[in-house]
């Protein structure tokens, strides 16, 4: 931290800096003028807004699901990891795409229930407002440390950029970033977003692959080469290519790093962000085709991260790219600094657009997320409330919603800029796969699920990852914890999942074994529902049910 300080450590150049910042600070003003041009042509009703009439053709939003998983954290964090671990970071980075794998599998269901927030999922089985506030508090839960993560990275890589990777300068492009994409949140709809998100995808995957190609150049072309090289500078050469080298979780035993991969593949494929993009779909069958698309795309920019963590630990070297970030993070924009000669056209042209690949990373996956907040309040709070709501005023609270957000969010990542964010990562993708899968699962397969199944199911799945987080050793305990000179870490697993996602579903059985069953009618019209995407007749139900 004191060389990262200081100062010292300029990866960008000066020589390189004034072009990049000018075609940066250009290139986001196009953004912003394009996102407000996008935003301004939809119409303001809320069916419009959240999943623009469901008009969207399979293949555009195919690209957009994949755009939904190109997010800043997955962009810098997983190469960083990649570059100074090794192995484990390899297997963390396939977690993304078999959550795409899973959410494949449960797409066409979701969107034939008709819903598109958690609020919907959850009144399948329980239609009153208790299940939909439940699904709000919920979506909080998740989305607020997904925010904070995601402005505190775009911080940081903006002060790279600017050649000033300081405290205090990390913390102002924090917020300068940060209102920059409250701007955009606050008048955002579902279909402008899309187009973001569209265009993301090539540009993404067309700069890793020529920073690739570019990094592989300098080893005359041998993958082999590069890999050599890789270990060879890693910061421990005799295990890079083994288990064991991730330090978060190398104390804590094999069955703490299986539930973590279990954990983050449940969690990341029921993001509520995601449930809103797969009910945006025209049909169940055009859903399934977009998921297709998008875990094909999603796969494509996995092998080019995996890729491009190797290369940065084979070019940079690991104690370069420690120095300027010990997270690493910082990996992709120094292996763009570093693959052409200092002085050259083609260097400033390939750092700017990698740096705009950040930016919009940072812009569609914040807007997207806080969208999805906003829209679980207007939707299924603020509607549903005693007094009938007209169009322009769920419209307003949509539009409330998103800036306190972004304002609350923006707030607690300058705050906690200076301590270690991994609980935060850990507590969002448990209470996702400990309050979502569970109730996701019971509601679209079993007939018994009911009301207060549901409730139990994730009040208790959120009591249980809050006070198992609290007391994990990524909190206390550790050198890499919250706390570290803290020592109240009983709880001995990195995150809570191993014990709330099983502990969900048992609390989702047993309240709804302890409560009067539900109407066997009402199963059956919704089953209906899920597998043809239409509306039972009361005859095609009771035919059902003989």
């Amino acid at each position: 931290m004191d060389i990262l300080s200081s100062g010292i450590i300029d990866p960008i150049g000066s020589g390189a800096r004034r072009p990049v910042i000018f075609a940066f600070l250009i290139f986001i003003g196009l953004c912003l003028l394009w996102l407000f041009t996008l935003a301004t042509a939809e119409e303001d009703t809320p069916e419009r807004l959240y999943i623009a009439d469901r008009s969207l053709s399979p293949v555009f939003n195919g690209f957009a699901m994949a755009g939904e998983q190109i997010s800043v954290v997955t962009l810098l964090t997983v190469p960083g990891t990649i570059a100074l671990f090794g192995y484990d970071g390899f297997t963390f980075a396939l977690d993304s795409l078999i959550a795409l794998g899973v959410l494949l599998l449960l797409g066409q269901k979701i969107r034939n229930s008709g819903g598109y927030t958690l609020g919907d999922i959850f009144s399948l089985r329980a239609p009153d407002r208790a299940p939909r506030v439940a699904a709000t508090a919920v979506t909080l839960a998740i989305t607020i440390p997904i925010l904070m993560i995601q402005l505190r990275a775009a911080g940081v890589s903006a002060a790279l950029l600017i050649g000033t990777p300081t405290d205090g300068a990390e913390v102002l492009c924090t917020v300068l970033m940060g209102c920059l994409v409250a701007c955009f949140a606050a008048v955002a709809g579902l279909k402008g977003n899309s187009f973001m998100h569209v265009a993301k995808v090539p540009v993404t995957i067309g700069t890793l692959a020529a920073v690739t190609l570019l990094a592989l150049r300098k080893f005359h072309w041998d993958p082999g080469a590069l890999l050599s090289a890789a270990v060879r500078k890693s910061s421990a050469p005799s295990g890079y290519l083994r288990p064991g080298g991730w330090p978060y979780t190398a104390s804590l035993g094999s069955l703490n790093t299986f539930c973590d991969h279990i954990v983050v593949i449940l969690g990341t494929a029921v993001m509520p962000h995601l449930i809103l993009r797969v009910g945006a779909s025209r049909s169940g069958r055009s859903a399934r085709r977009s998921m297709s698309i998008a875990t094909g795309l999603v796969g494509v920019f996995i092998l080019l991260l995996i890729t491009t963590g190797f290369a940065s630990v084979a070019v940079v070297g690991a104690t370069n790219l420690t120095a300027v970030d010990p997270g690493g993070q910082a990996s992709p924009i120094l292996l763009a600094s570093e693959v052409l000669g200092d002085g050259s056209t083609g260097r400033v042209v390939l750092i700017t657009v990698m740096a705009c690949v950040v930016f919009l990373a940072v812009l569609t996956t914040v807007t997207s997320v806080t969208f999805a907040a906003a829209v679980s309040f207007a939707h299924d709070v603020f509607a549903r409330g005693r007094r009938r709501r007209t169009d322009t005023e769920e419209v307003r609270a949509l539009r409330v919603a998103a800036v306190v957000l972004c304002a609350v969010c923006l707030s607690l990542a300058a705050a906690i800029h200076r301590y270690p964010t991994e609980f935060l990562i850990a507590f969002s993708i448990s209470v996702a796969a400990s309050c979502v899968f569970p109730v996701l699962i019971y509601s679209l397969f079993w007939r018994r699920f009911n009301r207060r199944g549901l409730l139990w199911s994730v009040y208790g799945g959120l009591l249980l990852c809050t006070a198992l987080t609290a007391f994990s050793p990524i909190v206390s305990g550790t050198p890499f914890a919250l706390w570290p000179e803290a020592s109240f870490d009983w709880y001995p697993y990195q995150t809570p999942g191993l014990v709330s996602v099983p502990a969900a579903f048992v609390l989702g059985w047993l309240g709804s074994i302890t409560a009067p069953a539900a109407p066997e009618v009402g199963f059956q019209r919704m089953q209906y529902r899920i597998l043809t995407g239409r509306e039972a007749e009361p005859e095609t139900a009771a035919d059902a049910r003989r």
